[in-house]
Parts: C-alpha cells; structure tokens; sequence
C-alpha cells in the first residue's frame, strides 16, 4: 500500500470491523482482530514496519499499551476486593512465580529452548491484561464476585509480568556474570520504586488540578491523557518499564477516590481503548507470516496444551489455597488465563533486542526468532479455548448467566410490584430498587426481592448482586431520575437493555420535557407514564398473562380486552423476555404469552368486591 493516510484508515476501519463482527457472532474480540491482521500482512496489504519503522513503531505501541493499562486500571473498584484481596494478593505475586517457573520448564522440554530463552519466554506469558480478560468477561457475564477477582488478576499481572519479563531480558544480555543476580534484584527495587512513586505523585497532580478547577472540563480528557503519556515516559526513563506500574496505579488511584468526578475521564478512555486495541492487533499480527507459524512446529501445540491443562490450573491451585473462593470459583479462575496486547508487544520488542545484541550467543539468536511466533500462538490458542469453552463451564457451576434476561426495577410502586410479579412468575430474576418504605414492605410481602436504596446511589452497581439481571426499568414518579438512572446503567447493560418511563409532557413541552438525548428506550407506549399507568392499576387495571395460541391470537386479545388494553412483555419459549418499546412496538405471535395491562372484566369486578359479611350472631351460654 502506497499511500500512508489510506493505510492508517485501513487500521482503524479493520479494527472496528473486527470488534463488530466479534460482537455480532458473540466471540472475543482478539480473535478477529488477530485473523484480519494476519490476513493483510501476509498479503501484503498493510507494511507497517515501512510506514512507521520499527523504533516509531514500538515508541507507538508502548504508549498505547499505556493508555490501556491506565483505562483498565480505571475500571478496578476496591470494593470488588471485600471478600477476595487475599486470594488476588497471591495470584499476582506467589501465583507469578509458579506460573513463570512452570512455563519455563516446559518451555525447555517441550519447545528445546536453552534456559535463557526458556525463562524469558515463561516470563512474557505470565501476563494477560484488560485488553483479553475484560472482553470475555462481558461476553460470559460472570456474578460481581468472580468477575471482580478475575478482573483484578488480569489487569494487575499485566504491569507485574511485565516487569518480570523486562528483568529477566536484562540478565539475558548481561550473560552469565557474578553480578547478575545482585544487579536484578537492584533493578526490580528500582522498577518498583519508581513506578509506585510515580503513580502517586501523577494521581495527586492530577487530583489537585481537579479539585481546585484549574483544569477547564473541555481540557479535563485531554489533559489526563498527557499526564498519562508524560508519567509513562519519565517513569521509563529512570526505571526500564516502571511506567506499566505507574500508569495502572494511576487508574486504580483515580478510579477509587471520591473527591472529584471523573466519569468523563473513564468514558473518553474506554472509546480510545477501542480504537487502541483494534489497530495495535492488526498491527502486531501483520508482522507475522506463514513461516514464522510452521517454525514453532507440533511443538507448539503441545506447549499450548501444557500451559492450559497444566501451567494455569496449578497456579490458581496453589495459589487461592484456604482462601476465600469457592470451590466453583477456583475451577473456572484455573481455566481461564488469555494472553494479550502486552505479551505481543514485549515479545517482538524483546527479538528485536536480541536479534540487534552482540552480547548473546548464535543459538539465542536464533531461538529468539521463535519468541513472537510462540507468543501470538498462545495468545490465538488461549483466546481461542477460553473465549469458547470458560462461558459454559461458568453457567454450568452456576457463576454466570447468559444472556440475561433479569430486570432491576427504578421504584417499587403498585404498577411496578405487579409487573415485577409477573416477570418474576415466569422464572426471570427481578429486583425492585426504592427508597420508600411502604413500597418495599408491599414488595416484600409480595415475595418480591427489594433494595433499600437509591436507583442512581453507587452502592447498587458496586454492592448490590446482580447476577442473572441484564435490563433496566426506571419506573419511579421523577422522569428526572429515570433518566439519570438510564445513563448510569447503559454501561454496564448497554442502550438496548436500558429502559424508562415515558416522561410527562407538560402545556411547554420544550422546556418542560427532558432532552431526547438523556433519555433511555421509552417503555411501553406513548401515554404509559407512571401517573398512568398507577391510575389505570387504582381504578381497577390488572397485570394479565394471555398465551397466544392458533384458536386465540392477538385479534382475539384485542376483542375481547379493547384497544385501552396496553402490551408490557411478551414472553418467547422459556428464556426470552421481550419489552415492548415506543420506537420498536412488538408483534405478537402464536406461542408466546404476553403480559398486559387491561381493564378489570365484569365478572372480575365482581370478584374483587368483598362479598357483605353476614351479621354476627351473639353468643348465648
């Protein structure tokens, strides 16, 4: 490709591209992404190392890797670590250490490496990241306790594997000297030091500047990111690769404290994580070729398998004993270890380096050429295997739901108690979030799961479980809530799964109605506002369940109930919920039961009306 503007456009088309189609056929993202990149270097489409040169290239793709870390550190909350810091604790530092020293003795058997490759390579593969763990994880939907203490793992090994892989590297090009250990050792404490320093002091600069509103909102995501960039490069500077412990300690700092909001900041990273991700795949991937693959031989395979059934599962074994996981949570964290963007990057960095030395022997090399094929490899290979199979073995053992179809309610009035009754009937999890007392006794009476709490407060997304729920209904009497309740839930849910009730329109709709584009997806039907719907259930409305079948269809429903009859939900086998919208009305069929709000009948009326009590006959002795 001749052009570098059209080459540049090329990687972030292919890049979103990829991520879509994973999306839509429900795999992780990296395989794609991994399958496109390969694809167009092998043909020759896309030459990255002619556009960028390997220095540009790298200097690139470090600060890259930066800017996700940061993003992942962002997305860590202490409060996921109540019940598990124990058990992360030591998977990232004895759980390290096993991991690195069985993949360098298979390393060694298996693949022939002598032992300076062997540990450099079981170095490189401890690591996995934010940029593999995160998208399996929303794709597997796991409950909030496992997904916490995998989140952590994998973001959290990511700067310390790194670290590990850099040491090992430097004594690699020291050779066997005296001064080897000694000068490791000194190297870590700095690389440590540094990188926690640093960390610190960039996460009070930047809150400092918050707090006091010197930074002005419209600078506030751009001056993050150069804070960021500038803190990673310093970092590296004084210590080789601090800056990966600076930057996610950066966003694990900012992401837990409460002076100043940043929610801005988190979303403006988690839409440059995407693009970042995309292109730094296909780019990595492209440098790959056909040859490189058939050099690592059957013998890569087999070092896949061990790494899979033998490296990851002694590692959480060993490493989570007499901690407080489960048994069931031990099985599938065993399972699932992908590598990622950062294994890639230091990898070819690290063939680079030694390739370019002339302080290593032939043989390593020679083997260090085998260094970014193994690496891409796994990472395919883990990808692979843990993206299709830790999604079954998790709702097997009962630590995820798929697709989940549960709704959490925004208010626990008469009309949403009846609903929530309703859709719970049918075996769909709900859980109905209020702060008024009456409401959530009634609720509870009603053998309905309550909260007592505010739909907007923090302590429902970071505290409340909410495994097998994957819908919002904000259904309280402020429309002004229900939409702030919509935005805070459409990332964890997403826009489609995040609903609300129509707002009221007053005599002054402009200035009265709340913009178009803070609201959710409007439930139901236009005139189905809470005032609404509430009178229609006081004077007499009921919540109905009707099964459409050949003899009585949705013409039947309508004739029998009217046109004031308002359609809520259908239901469609035994797992699908569907919500009727205002901008995507449903259609109902045959087979499916829906769920109405109509008019009490006549002979329904009569049965609501307690019958007059005969008088009470005295007592005679």
């Amino acid at each position: 490709m001749q052009y570098p503007a059209i080459l540049l456009v090329a990687l972030l088309g292919l890049g979103i591209l990829a991520q879509w189609f994973a999306w839509r056929v429900r795999v992780p993202s990296i395989l794609p992404l991994l399958v496109f990149g390969f694809a167009v270097g092998n043909l020759g489409w896309i030459e990255t190392d002619k556009l960028f040169g390997q220095e540009l290239l790298f200097a690139v793709v470090s600060l890259a890797v930066a800017v996700v870390l940061f993003e992942g550190g962002l997305s860590l909350k202490f409060g996921e670590l109540r019940d598990t810091a124990k058990a992360i604790f030591r998977l990232v530092t004895v759980g390290v250490l096993i991991a690195w020293g069985l993949s360098t003795l298979f390393a060694h058997w298996i693949l022939e490496l002598n032992w300076a490759m062997a540990a450099l390579l079981g170095a490189i593969l401890v690591v996995s990241g934010p940029t593999v763990i995160v998208p399996i994880l929303r794709q597997v939907q796991p409950t909030r306790r496992f997904g916490g203490a995998a989140k952590w793992e994998g973001i959290v090994n990511d700067p310390v594997g790194a670290v590990l892989a850099v040491l090992v590297f430097q004594a690699v090009l020291a050779g066997e000297t005296a001064s080897v250990v000694p000068s490791t050792i000194k190297a870590l404490a700095l690389t440590v030091l540094v990188g926690v320093v640093a960390g610190v002091a960039a996460f009070l600069f930047i809150l400092e500047l918050l707090r006091r509103h010197w930074i002005p909102d419209y600078l506030q995501n751009g001056f993050s990111l150069a804070v960021v960039l500038v803190s990673f490069a310093v970092s590296n500077v004084l210590a080789h690769e601090s800056g990966l412990i600076t930057v996610t300690l950066l966003g694990i700092l900012l992401a837990n404290q409460k002076t100043v909001s940043i929610r801005h900041i988190v979303e403006f990273k988690e839409n440059l994580r995407t693009l970042l991700i995309g292109s730094l795949f296909i780019v990595l991937s492209s440098r790959l070729s056909i040859a490189d693959l058939r050099s690592v031989g059957w013998q890569g395979l087999v070092f896949l398998a061990a790494l899979l059934v033998v490296v990851r599962p002694v590692t959480v074994a060993l490493s989570t004993f007499r901690t407080k996981l489960t048994g069931r949570e031990r099985i599938v964290l065993g399972w699932l270890a992908p590598r990622g963007i950062v294994a890639a990057a230091v990898s070819s960095l690290f063939a680079i380096g030694l390739a370019q030395s002339d302080a290593v022997s032939a043989e390593t090399k020679a083997q260090a050429e085998l260094l970014a094929p193994i690496v891409f490899l796994v990472i395919v290979g883990t990808v692979a295997v843990y993206g299709l199979t830790v999604g079954p073995l998790a709702r097997w053992l009962g630590l995820a739901t798929p697709n989940p179809q549960g709704i959490i309610f925004g208010g626990a009035g008469p009309f949403v108690r009846q609903l929530a009754k309703a859709i719970q009937d049918e075996d769909f999890p709900v859980l109905l979030v209020d702060t008024n007392y009456r409401n959530l006794s009634a609720a509870r009476m009603a053998g309905l799961p309550t909260c007592d709490a505010s739909i907007l407060s923090e302590y429902v997304l970071e505290e409340v479980e909410l495994g097998g729920i994957g819908r919002l209904m904000a259904l309280t009497a402020n429309d002004e809530v229900n939409a702030l309740a919509g935005r805070e839930f459409i990332e964890h849910f997403g826009r489609a799964n995040v609903y609300q009730v129509v707002p009221v329109a007053g005599a002054t709709e402009r200035r009265e109605k709340i913009s178009q584009h803070h609201q959710a997806r409007l439930l139901f039907a236009q005139e189905a506002t809470v005032g609404e719907l509430n009178a229609r259930v006081s004077g007499g409305a009921t919540i109905k369940k009707t099964k459409l079948t050949e003899e009585f269809g949705w013409d039947q429903f309508r004739e029998m109930y009217g046109a004031h009859a308002m359609l809520l939900c259908a239901v469609e086998g035994s797992s699908q919920l569907l919500i009727n919208t205002v901008d995507q009305p449903l259609k109902p069929k045959q087979g499916q039961t829906l769920i109405s709000l109509v008019k009490a009948m006549p002979e329904e009326k009569e049965q609501q009306t307690p019958a007059k009590a005969p008088p009470q006959e005295s007592a005679t002795e």
